[in-house]
């Protein structure tokens, strides 16, 4: 095995829905909140804009540079942890939303970078990506989210 300096986490699924339905559900903060802790996101959605992630409270959980922005296509921004000191330190990773329309359904590929080995960052996205992203396949499909992922929870 070949050791690389970059830590990676990729994600495939394949939802039923539409590319711009997905892609709305990934952007728009009245899909957000119902799947992704109750958070929202902020940006004006063009190339070199801010992003972040609004925790319910207030605080600022996640924020960056939108990076691609191509409509229902790819989404890629840049990505840092606000609110835990120890994944904050780690700086900026990318995350990026790659959605193909295959037939009745849509494949879903996020992948998640940074350039240093053994981050916790990568750990970190690698334990919540699934459940989220389940949870948002099961929103659109179904017009519920998980109730585990609606909200954010407590101590965070």
């Amino acid at each position: 095995m070949t050791r690389t300096s970059q830590s990676r986490f990729v994600y495939v699924t394949y939802i039923r829905t539409t590319p711009q339905k997905l892609w709305a559900a990934l952007i728009e903060p009245e899909f957000t909140r119902q799947y992704w802790a109750g958070t929202h996101q902020v940006s004006d959605w063009t190339v070199g804009a801010d992003w972040k992630i609004m925790i319910p409270d207030g605080r600022v959980g996640d924020s960056g540079k939108v990076l691609v922005f191509d409509p229902p296509r790819r989404l890629s921004v840049s990505w840092r942890n606000e609110f835990m000191p120890d994944l904050r330190a780690e700086g900026h990773s990318t995350c990026t939303y790659d959605l193909e329309a295959t037939g009745s359904t849509v494949k879903l590929t996020v992948t998640h970078t940074i350039d240093r080995p053994d981050s916790k960052v990568i750990a970190g996205v690698g334990e919540g990506w699934p459940n989220l992203l389940a949870s948002l396949k099961t929103l659109l499909e179904t017009g519920t989210a998980f109730a585990e992922s609606s909200t954010w929870p407590e101590g965070h």
